[in-house]
């Protein structure tokens, strides 16, 4: 069957890595409602987003036209330590739901956080960076976005707060441990 013969693991060349975002919200015919501020239940202004986040993440959670973002070069190159990550066919579940479709998904778990999110804490530190400021609060549940934000924030030279859920604090000691060990300090919440 030639079907078979569609590997299990795709890898793209380092070459094929995206330089830009892409922003979904410009091609929407129907944007998303604004975000209300909480006091007033009106739109919120950008200058109300900053004490919450740099304003080059303002500008571009904002942005309704623009489609493509470019991505800095310091973030394609942190991006390169462990993407491209492959895309794997997923035979057996195809096979399970005897199904014609074709069904991937993309393996995240290769870098130290596990998951996608170190994609957009690496995104999050670089712009806190270049706009000066010092170090960056967070919160975690079971400790991933801790560990992407606390590596991001390393290879920075950012300070990092992590408040983690008190029960995840106390059952993934090694979460918390490697949050640490990138020198972020973990709090359990609530504490």
């Amino acid at each position: 069957m030639a079907e078979n013969k569609i590997p299990y693991k795709i890898y793209l060349d380092e070459k094929e890595i995206p330089s830009q975002w892409y922003n979904v919200r410009a091609d929407m015919k129907n944007k998303p409602a604004p975000l209300l501020n909480p006091g007033t239940l009106q739109p919120m202004k950008a200058e109300e987003l900053y004490p919450v986040f740099c304003e080059e993440l303002v500008a571009q959670e904002l942005n309704d036209t623009d489609a493509y973002i470019d991505i800095p070069e310091e973030i394609q190159n942190f991006y390169k330590m462990y993407r491209p990550s492959p895309l794997i066919r997923a035979y057996f579940l195809e096979k399970a739901l005897d199904t014609p479709a074709k069904i991937y998904y993309k393996f995240e778990g290769n870098n130290t956080s596990g998951s996608h999110k170190l994609n957009s804490a690496i995104a999050q530190a670089y712009y806190a960076k270049k706009q000066g400021l010092k170090g960056v609060t967070t919160e975690t549940g079971a400790g991933q976005w801790g560990t992407a934000l606390s590596m991001a924030c390393s290879y920075f030279g950012l300070d990092c707060k992590v408040f983690m859920v008190k029960v995840s604090y106390e059952q993934k000691p090694f979460r918390r441990e490697v949050m640490r060990t990138y020198g972020a300090s973990v709090t359990p919440s609530p504490s």
